[in-house]
């Protein structure tokens, strides 16, 4: 078969001589390469050569067929393109091969974070869970460098309007991914950054957890307390209410945490949504609940589960939802903070209770106390105020209801 000045495909095809058959000009250093194989037969693959920095290099494109004479032409044009530029097409298709999907890069960055999130903290999988269900179907195999701001518009523009809070955390999420991508060198841009003029405006708005007025709470501890639920489960209610604290930072704390003659329980930082340490006093119906608490409680958790570890969230919420209790847990810091409110309490010693940052960074950064004197006697009347609503005072034993017994 005749040697063609230029290739093509019925002779690719056909060719059964062994030897380097050349693109010919402005084929960019293109050529076949049939050779005989051990077992027989021949075999066809694409190789190019090229001189970078004025040295030569050779660089294999596939097999015939699997690579057509024009995807071979077509590659061989983008690598003497590259190195016209100065790049190193072997090098760069390493590096390309290295890039991770969405999903390598989303699963490295969960990775990555995970150790300065609180332990058993649920952030891991609430962004696993979201990214799985809003994100992974039309971006995780994708090639995290051949993602567009279309491709993030999409998903995001898609919840923007019917569930905003929702979409706000989603695109936090690919934000912080496609930095880290940028970190890496896998992208040059971020494409989150030039979504939010395309993002409509107005649409869902945000809803607060729901709380009861603060009138309302003295009723609802009763209910709980009449409650049939387990007494340690009602008892991290209403240390929960006395203290205005996060349900979490209840649920686990520990006897450790807790100094009685001091009256004060010192929550870690490692265990504060604001990673500071954050000191509660404890009023004295707050210390009664302790009281009732040591009669069950194990030499660790305040308020251990049956099965002596911490108790699950879901056991306060479901508490409240079975005894027609119309607010969440969280809801009653909301209740508290009204309650501080419209009673004239100073906004400063409220939010520090809450173990909320008020004013801007130098304002934060002079004023160092934690006011423990002032929350002691706001934590006080709070108790009290809740105290008064109950017949028989909040400390008093429940009715009809044992004790668990401490566990041996």
């Amino acid at each position: 078969m005749p040697r063609p000045m230029r290739l093509s495909a019925t002779f690719v095809k056909n060719c059964r001589t062994p030897g380097r058959y050349g693109d010919g000009r402005g084929g960019h250093g293109l050529s076949l390469m049939v050779k005989p194989m051990a077992a027989g037969g021949l075999s066809k693959t694409w190789a190019q050569r090229l001189r970078l920095h004025g040295k030569p290099i050779d660089i294999g494109l596939g097999s015939y067929p699997v690579v057509t004479l024009e995807e071979a032409r077509q590659a061989a044009l983008e690598n003497a393109r590259a190195t016209r530029t100065g790049i190193d097409p072997i090098a760069d298709r390493r590096r390309r091969a290295a890039i991770p999907t969405f999903r390598e890069a989303a699963e490295r960055v969960i990775a990555a974070h995970s150790g300065s999130w609180k332990d058993g903290s649920r952030t891991a999988g609430i962004w696993a869970s979201r990214l799985d269900q809003y994100a992974y179907p039309s971006l995780g195999s994708l090639r995290v460098d051949a993602i567009t701001s279309g491709d993030v518009l999409g998903v995001v523009g898609s919840l923007w309007t019917a569930k905003r809070e929702t979409a706000t955390k989603l695109k936090s999420y690919l934000n912080a991914i496609f930095a880290w991508a940028v970190a890496e060198g896998h992208r040059n841009d971020n494409p989150v950054d030039s979504i939010g003029a395309a993002l409509p405006r107005g649409g869902a708005q945000r809803t607060h957890l729901r709380a009861l007025p603060w009138g309302d709470v003295p009723g609802a501890v009763r209910t709980v307390r009449e409650s049939n639920s387990a007494q340690v489960t009602v008892d991290c209610f209403e240390f929960i209410v006395l203290t205005a604290c996060r349900s979490g930072e209840a649920r686990a704390a520990e006897w450790s945490e807790v100094d009685l003659d001091e009256r004060v329980w010192t929550i870690p930082a490692s265990r504060t949504k604001t990673q500071h340490e954050h000191r509660i006093p404890l009023s004295a119906t707050s210390l009664a609940v302790l009281e009732r608490a040591r009669q069950y409680s194990d030499d660790r958790l305040v308020f251990p589960s049956p099965t002596g570890r911490v108790l699950s969230d879901n056991t306060l919420s479901k508490m409240l939802r079975d005894n027609g209790v119309p607010s969440t847990v969280h809801g009653f810091r909301s209740s508290f903070r009204d309650w501080c409110g419209e009673t004239g309490q100073p906004r400063e010693v409220a939010e520090a209770s809450l173990a909320h940052q008020v004013g801007n960074a130098v304002e934060r950064a002079y004023a160092r106390s934690d006011m423990l004197g002032r929350r002691r006697e706001l934590m006080e009347s709070w108790a009290e105020a809740v105290k008064s609503g109950l017949d028989d005072g909040i400390d008093a034993p429940r009715k009809g209801l044992h004790h668990r017994e401490r566990r041996g």
